[in-house]
């Protein structure tokens, strides 16, 4: 049974949401939070497997209780799911730590699809959306008058071996499992075990937390 919060200051919406999970044999909400603030305390009681995260809600926005709820440590993970489907939000909820980036009007079948996703460990946005964003926006990331370190020296790669490296830096290119498996002459489920190792090394969440690292390390460089 997954487990889901949601979080929307709109009752209507999150009646409505209720309505389709409850519909479903394999999901049950736990609690509904009308603020980001609330979001925060009701995860941190139920510790949901997945919170439907709002993006403008008064006081706390959903990408700052995002950023905080990601901070405590807690492997709850975030969809976020908003009216405005804009750039900005998907990277800002991104580098925020949230697994997925949904729109309001997508279809229920989108929505469940992506809620079980979220839970089973995998991510919403594809990694090629994901670069693409980065590349867009990679001009927020904090400036720095020192030089980043090289890849061979961050300590966040230290535990990867050559192989792990070089699967982390083609996932930052937006490679799927299947064109890795093509690409590098490998069976799928090979790819698969990399990726797992990659992504418990790096303690990275998910896929998409995975191509961010991949930039954050300086493997991949905006195209």
């Amino acid at each position: 049974m997954t487990t889901v919060l949601i979080a929307d200051d709109q009752p209507m919406q999150r009646f409505g949401f209720r309505m389709l999970l409850e519909s479903q044999d394999d999901m049950t909400v736990v609690g509904e939070a009308s603020n980001g603030t609330e979001a925060i305390r009701l995860v941190d009681r139920h510790h949901p497997d997945v919170v439907l995260m709002d993006i403008r809600m008064p006081g706390l926005d959903g990408i700052e209780a995002t950023r905080r709820i990601i901070t405590t440590g807690s492997r709850t993970r975030i969809l976020i799911v908003t009216t405005f489907d804009l750039d900005e939000y998907a990277y800002d909820g991104l580098r925020a730590g949230a697994s997925g980036f949904l729109v309001k009007d997508a279809q229920p079948e989108e929505l469940l699809s992506g809620i079980r996703a979220i839970a089973a460990g995998d991510a919403v946005v594809a990694p090629s959306l994901t670069r693409r964003l980065l590349d867009a926006y990679i001009h927020h990331l904090p400036s720095t008058t020192a030089p980043p370190p090289p890849p061979s020296e961050d300590p966040r790669l230290a535990t990867l071996t050559d192989r792990e490296r070089e699967i982390l830096t083609v996932i930052g290119q937006g490679w799927s499992n299947t064109e890795i498996a093509e690409r590098l002459h490998l069976a799928e489920s090979t790819v698969k075990t990399h990726v797992g190792r990659i992504l418990a090394k790096t303690g990275t969440r998910d896929r998409v937390q995975a191509v961010i690292l991949a930039y954050d390390t300086h493997l991949v460089t905006p195209a």
